[in-house]
């Protein structure tokens, strides 16, 4: 019995290690996608990119930020590492996408590309 725990403890703490570090970056996700939402607002208001960007770091830090234009809409683009050590090193990236009706152009304001 106790070859058999020895052998079967390594694998349980494996598979206890992977969901855990699912559970991180479904979180990490949850907070990209509120970051988009913000970032999406912040673009569509007439904030410049460069202080969307500080915004979205506070929350998510390592993200990158996309701003894009459709139509009357600002969308922002985020991409983060994943924050699990080992599905970093296999290359997982999060992503979420958001969008904002953009408002009326003020006089100066640089637009969104």
């Amino acid at each position: 019995m106790t070859a058999e725990f020895a052998v079967l403890l390594p694998a349980v703490i494996l598979v206890l290690a992977c969901c855990l570090g699912a559970v991180q970056v479904v979180g990490q996700q949850v907070r990209l996608m509120d970051a988009a939402g913000d970032a999406a607002r912040l673009l569509a208001r007439g904030d410049t990119v460069g202080q969307t960007l500080a915004v979205v770091r506070r929350s998510v830090g390592g993200a990158s930020l996309a701003p894009l234009r459709r139509g009357e809409f600002v969308c922002a683009r985020l991409r983060a590492p994943a924050v699990f050590g080992p599905y970093a090193a296999f290359g997982l990236t999060v992503a979420a996408d958001s969008c904002a009706l953009a408002g009326p152009a003020e006089p100066g304001q640089a637009p969104v590309p």
